[in-house]
């Protein structure tokens, strides 16, 4: 079989966990140094991308077409296609065309967001080592293959389903698919056909990731063929909805019911008064479309977009775009000490013996221990090393190892020095003390470790966990077989101490205060004693900081947990598991919490989070899980990035406020209207016209200006309080609406072409000046808008005042009004900007508290 055929007829594999490596080698024409880059290729092209998304060729076209998918603009369309038949052609084609550029605007708009989050979602591309022709190389998961052979380690994502070809101590977490939080050890094998996907010790599964050790795996299967893929159905599903997305769908729907019902009440009394059934049924259906919250959607989408590509230049990287809203309501900020608070590099900084004095000793076996171990390589492990390679070259064999974990606080290594085998253990102080029955009193000299020599030992643990040193214990024996287990770590020597410092950052304690300053509380959570984060926040300008140790949360109930969640400051010592406890806990209490992690053990608290933030050099499981990531583990830019989320969800509330308003003013408005005349108040054309019109200036609003006040406190969609907007302004709107009918009419003495041409004048200028007035809660004359909503809303009114003196304008049936016209609308719009602006002020002063 050549090399690069990959015709599905020659990749077919049946029960893999029943074969061996030969036969997988075989079948996927594969080996022990990959498969060749061509072959990759060819793979990629008739499996597609190792993804549950599927292709996207045609998503272009189908947004496009997304955009026609409302049944009021379907209904719309046909209406017209029947207008054309009954020979109304112009007014048809004229409604098609406006549809038309509505759709393209609106498709523009949100093909330009996709593709803009498409690129950026590339920066924070997961990835994983692959050999391609014997060469390691760095791969996104959606270029893994069938045949590709796969390194793994720590913190890996498995990016498809593979079967084992090598592993050492390695454990995977496969909640995913069997719902246990605890990891399961897998090693290659051979199983029998019946064994289930829990039992399948011999491969790893997409979804799943490593906690320990590491693997060479052969790629199986991946995408939709993968054991994921054949659940995607339920896994495939959209993340929760955020509370914003969930009350914007609800208000959105209320709106249109509302308004189809007032249509429908519109078009039955419209043909009862004996005017034109078709003119009528146009006249309702343009209207529907005028008064639904039909750009929501999209002024959403480019909203979030655009205030993810700004937030790109804080360094800020948005992977899932509703997630903006809760960064800029977040008022709670959960985060580990490490990278963030202090510098991420973690020195040596002594050891020492019970004694408090230097050992070779000490040094030589953590030397050992740091270097030999095959796990997640961490910055302790580094730290050792980087100050004890020059010294010591002589390293010696390692025989057996047992991995760290989450729950032993330890790792073991197994060497062989002069033909034994020692044990040396190192970790969290008290779980190597925990072990020990004997210490070592000096090079040649081991005692038992009698109750005061513990307290001994206790004491400069405390001593120098209080000056803010990470100290760790490590301890040894002799064993008599090379290979060994859990249980065996008993009876062991205490052999002394290891100290660390991770000096705190220059910019944390501004970045704690602009935080604060911003509303946002910082909570730290380590696994660290309770006594170096203490001393940690000390540093950084927490004064009198409340701690609360993971044992003292441990068998709590929710309500006590609650409690002591808000008063803490510091949770120090916690597990794993109880991260997550933590931010449910405090979510629990409706506060809006963001969770910072990079670990391994962090994916569960990302998940929990309203808000899971990441680093870019975190491992793949933490930057899958995180909502954010940050290109640059620094709190300071994390708080650039809060006041531009900040100031996305202000320009979507501003839309939202804007829409809704004038949506209801205008159903009162056009109601009233089409009772009181005896001629439709605007022709079907007209209406959608002066939408088109009104909607061009707000797809802008991304850019607008935002008040540095509304920045520096943390917000929340609220619907009774857009609920009130909308009554309050959308009243507002109709009276001076209805100040226009009046002078129309009565001053005026306007024919039915007079008063559509003036009212059309009146609604388009009043909406787009009403949006300079709205966008702020300042006194619109203090508050700048953005250049792009200020032109777009010139050029707007500029169209609309020249539009009646064209031929377009004839097009559309409008007419020259007198000049006395314009002064009257002048006065009219003057007066209601001056109105609405008071009326924004008292509104917010008296309506909007808590807001």
């Amino acid at each position: 079989m050549s090399k690069g055929d990959v015709s599905k007829s020659n990749i077919r594999l049946e029960y893999p966990w029943t074969k061996g490596s030969e036969y997988l080698f075989n079948t996927l024409d594969s080996g022990n140094q990959g498969i060749s880059a061509a072959s990759a290729k060819e793979r990629l092209v008739q499996y597609g991308p190792n993804s549950l998304k599927g292709k996207n060729v045609s998503s272009a076209y189908l947004l496009f077409l997304g955009q026609f998918k409302s049944p009021i603009t379907l209904i719309l369309i046909a209406a017209a296609i029947l207008s054309f038949l009954l020979q109304d052609r112009t007014d048809a084609i004229i409604i098609l065309l406006i549809v038309m550029i509505s759709s393209c605007l609106g498709f523009w708009q949100e093909y330009g967001a996709s593709n803009a989050i498409a690129r950026l979602l590339k920066l924070v591309q997961v990835t994983v080592a692959v050999l391609r022709e014997g060469k390691e190389e760095t791969l996104g998961t959606e270029a893994i293959v069938p045949g590709d052979i796969v390194i793994l380690s720590a913190g890996d994502i498995i990016p498809a389903d593979c079967v084992i070809l090598s592993s050492q101590d390695l454990f995977v977490d496969e909640a995913a698919f069997t719902g246990e939080s605890y990891p399961v050890e897998k090693q290659a094998g051979i199983l029998a056909e019946d064994a289930p996907v829990a039992k399948r010790s011999n491969m790893l599964f997409m979804g799943s990731h490593v906690i320990s050790g590491k693997a060479k795996v052969i790629v199986v299967s991946t995408g939709m063929a993968t054991e994921f893929g054949k659940i995607s159905d339920r896994l495939r599903q959209n993340a929760p909805e955020t509370e914003f997305e969930k009350g914007i769908k609800k208000f959105g729907f209320m709106l249109m019911q509302i308004t189809l019902v007032l249509i429908l009440v519109i078009f039955a009394l419209n043909v009862f008064l004996h005017k034109p059934v078709l003119d009528s049924f146009l006249f309702s259906l343009a209207l529907a479309v005028g008064l639904t919250p039909q750009l929501l959607p999209v002024i959403i989408t480019v909203n979030l977009s655009s205030g993810a590509k700004k937030m790109a230049a804080q360094q800020v990287i948005v992977k899932r775009l509703a997630a903006i809203e809760n960064f800029g309501s977040m008022n709670i900020l959960c985060s580990d000490k490490t990278g963030t608070i202090t510098q991420g590099k973690v020195r040596l900084y002594k050891t020492f013996d019970m004694e408090d004095k230097g050992s070779d000793l000490v040094n030589r076996y953590a030397l050992f221990n740091a270097s030999l171990q095959q796990g997640f390589k961490n910055p302790i492990d580094e730290a050792i090393i980087e100050a004890f390679k020059a010294d010591i070259t002589d390293l010696p064999k390692a025989l057996d190892e047992i991995p760290y974990d989450f729950v032993r606080k330890r790792l073991s290594i197994v060497v062989s020095l002069n033909d034994k085998s020692i044990v040396v253990t190192k970790g969290a102080f008290q779980e190597v003390l925990n072990i020990c029955t004997q210490v070592q009193a000096d090079k040649d000299k081991i005692l038992p470790l009698s109750e005061g020599k513990k307290t001994s030992l206790v004491d400069l643990y405390e001593r120098y966990s209080k000056e803010g040193y990470r100290t760790l214990g490590i301890c040894w024996k002799q064993v008599d077989a090379p290979i060994i287990s859990r249980e065996q770590e008993n009876d062991m020597v205490f052999l002394g101490f290891l100290t660390f410092f991770d000096p705190p950052k220059e910019s944390a304690i501004t970045a704690i205060r602009n935080l604060e300053k911003l509303g946002v509380k910082l909570k730290i959570i380590t696994g660290d004693n309770a006594l170096v984060a203490e001393s940690l926040a000390k540093q950084v300008g927490i004064e009198n900081p409340v701690v609360v140790k993971g044992g003292a949360i441990r068998n709590i109930s929710t309500e006590a947990l609650s409690a002591k969640v808000h008063q803490a400051d510091i949770f120090a010592e916690v597990e794993p598991n109880q991260k997550e406890q933590i931010i449910l806990a405090l979510k629990k209490s409706k506060q809006v919490v963001g969770f910072m992690g990079d670990g391994i053990n962090d994916a569960a608290a990302l998940h929990a989070a309203d808000v899971g933030i990441s680093v870019d050099t975190a491992v793949d499981v933490a930057k899958e899980a995180a909502d954010l990531v940050l290109m640059d583990q620094d709190l300071e830019v994390l708080a650039n990035g809060i006041k531009e989320g900040r100031r996305t969800f202000a320009n979507t509330m501003k839309y939202i406020f804007m829409a809704t308003s004038a949506n209801f003013g205008n159903m009162f408005s056009m109601a009233g209207a089409s009772l009181l005349l005896p001629f439709l108040p605007l022709l079907p054309k007209q209406i959608l016209l002066t939408n088109l019109l009104t909607d061009i200036p707000e797809t802008t609003i991304a850019t607008d200006n935002v008040d540095e006040e509304y920045i520096n406190t943390p917000h929340r969609i609220d619907i009774g309080f857009i609920k009130k907007f909308m009554l309050v302004f959308g009243l507002l709107s109709s009276v001076f609406d209805y100040c226009t009918f009046g002078v129309l009419i009565l001053v005026l003495k306007a024919n039915e072409q007079q008063f559509q041409t003036g009212w059309f004048l009146e609604s388009v200028v009043s909406a787009a000046l009403i949006v300079l007035v709205v966008r702020t809660r300042l006194p619109f004359f203090k508050s700048t808008p953005g250049k792009p909503l200020l032109i777009s809303n010139v050029l707007v009114i500029l169209f609309v005042l020249i539009l009646p003196l064209t031929a377009l304008g004839n097009l559309f049936g409008f007419v020259n009004l007198p000049l006395k016209f314009y002064v009257y609308m002048f006065v009219i719009i003057l007066a209601y900007v001056l109105t609405a602006d008071y009326m924004k002020r008292w509104f917010y002063r008296k309506l909007a508290t808590g807001y």
